[in-house]
């Protein structure tokens, strides 16, 4: 009987696929997938080490599927917090008793194997120890995909050197994968050749991509090298399918001719990553950019089209951001009006440039900062919502009763309810019948629905 495994994944959509990746391997390794942790002999937890909550839930999450495991089954943890954290983690978990001899913090450069135990006295196994085999989860086999969307990443690591952030440390320089092996991804994933998926669902013909990146719009420039491809790229996946979105746009690098690209895949949503506005705050942050700039490119992107729509995230309390910054903040957010939009508590991160600084804010103050900020985007996001209504959209159907138009992003923003008589995968147009808060109702205003994925190169055609 052939070993059976379950895969656990905590963060972002790029953790999401390495988590693809991993679980492809496992499937060449000849493993199947358990139906329930219970049943696996193996284990894996790819976990999250963005902030402070992050942590605790993987820790937590570690934990309980440790104690839920069947006798002689083993546990690895891997993604960012094993790679950040491997020795300490791995410690911190034997301390607890989580741990059991055959169990592993795995780092990305090791292959996670039912075979393949620790030969170290230390349970953390890192790419950069001697000996350990090179894994690249960039460069492996995707499985297909049982979702009508599908992460496709384009890159690993980050050039930047904000003050808040880690991840350079632990993920490393920025490497993007050539154009010919991204589209080779893109094409097995909108025709796939198993009518499976590896857990046993129907493999869906995917007719949306979501390009994401630690840095997606500097993809082609690494470490200084290079030329910027990413409206190459948007161009020749639009090609291949009908919706083309990008996640975690640094503004700067927001050029005319990529808001151009985005605004030509008929899904004009902007994911901007902006932290904050104070001009002096963001220096302290080592970034680009203050509000009135960010409002400039807002509105311009707007009276190209209308329909554009906003996400971005801002950090609260970075340490030396004061009452007028906040303010600054609120004004903003005000202002800009962005459809969707995430805040978070500052989280000193060991190791970065913000974790010497002085001007730390005080935790209760930036719990109030925190509140304020996020009823005031609340009430934002729902009258962006409410103005929806009587309106028509298309929507894509990720399972009967779910869909997504343009204006969401998978498992991130809203989603829009609709009749269950529609398959996954079906392309229809909805007439908005009501908001509830961040989601809406939708009816279908036509009889019949598109519901085959095109053929390469024939979405193009079809705009």
């Amino acid at each position: 009987m052939a070993s059976r495994f379950w895969v656990e994944t905590l963060g972002c959509p790029k953790n999401q696929v390495d988590s693809d990746k991993i679980l492809g391997t496992l499937l060449a390794d000849g493993m199947v997938p358990a139906a329930s942790v219970e049943q696996a002999d193996l284990v894996v937890v790819n976990t999250c080490a963005f902030i402070d909550e992050a942590r605790q839930e993987s820790v937590d999450t570690v934990i309980a599927l440790s104690d839920a495991r069947r006798d002689g089954a083993r546990v690895v943890v891997t993604g960012c917090m094993a790679e950040r954290y491997g020795d300490e983690l791995a410690e911190a978990l034997d301390g607890e008793g989580v741990l059991l001899p055959a169990d592993a913090v795995a780092g990305f450069g090791v292959p996670v194997t039912l075979g393949r135990k620790p030969e170290q006295a230390s349970r953390s196994l890192l790419a950069v120890d001697p000996g350990v085999p090179s894994f690249d989860l960039l460069n492996l086999p995707r499985p297909a995909s049982a979702a009508p969307w599908a992460y496709v990443k384009v890159a690993e690591g980050c050039d930047r050197n904000c003050g808040f952030c880690a991840i350079p440390s632990f993920r490393g320089p920025q490497r993007s994968r050539s154009v010919a092996d991204i589209l080779a991804e893109v094409d097995a994933l909108v025709h796939p050749t198993t009518p499976s998926t590896p857990t046993g669902d129907a493999a869906a013909d995917v007719r949306e991509i979501v390009l994401v990146a630690q840095d997606l719009a500097s993809y082609g420039r690494d470490q200084g090298q290079g030329t910027k491809q990413i409206v190459e790229l948007v161009e020749a996946v639009a090609t291949r399918v009908e919706r083309t979105r990008l996640l975690y746009l640094y503004p700067s690098d927001l050029t005319d001719a990529l808001v151009d690209a985005i605004l030509a895949t008929g899904v004009p949503y902007f994911d901007l990553s902006l932290q904050h506005v104070s001009r002096p705050l963001l220096r302290r942050m080592r970034r680009w950019g203050d509000g009135d700039r960010f409002l400039e490119r807002i509105a311009s992107i707007r009276a190209a089209e209308p329909d554009a729509t906003f996400r971005s995230n801002f950090i609260v309390g970075y340490p030396g951001e004061t009452e007028a910054d906040h303010d600054a903040l609120l004004a903003f957010v005000a202002a800009a009006r962005v459809d969707w939009c995430g805040f978070f508590a500052y989280s000193s991160e060991v190791g970065t440039y913000a974790a010497d600084l002085d001007g730390a804010v005080d935790p209760a103050l930036r719990g109030e900062r925190l509140a304020e900020l996020r009823e005031l985007q609340d009430g934002i996001t729902a009258a962006r919502r409410d103005e929806l209504i009587g309106s028509e959209v298309e929507v894509l159907v990720d399972t009967p009763g779910h869909a997504r138009s343009h204006r969401e992003a998978p498992e991130i923003d809203g989603i829009i309810t609709v009749p269950t008589d529609r398959p996954t995968g079906t392309l229809a147009t909805v007439r908005i019948a009501d908001a509830l808060g961040p989601d809406l109702v939708g009816e279908w205003t036509d009889a019949a629905a598109v519901g085959a994925a095109p053929t390469a190169g024939s979405a193009v055609d079809a705009r």
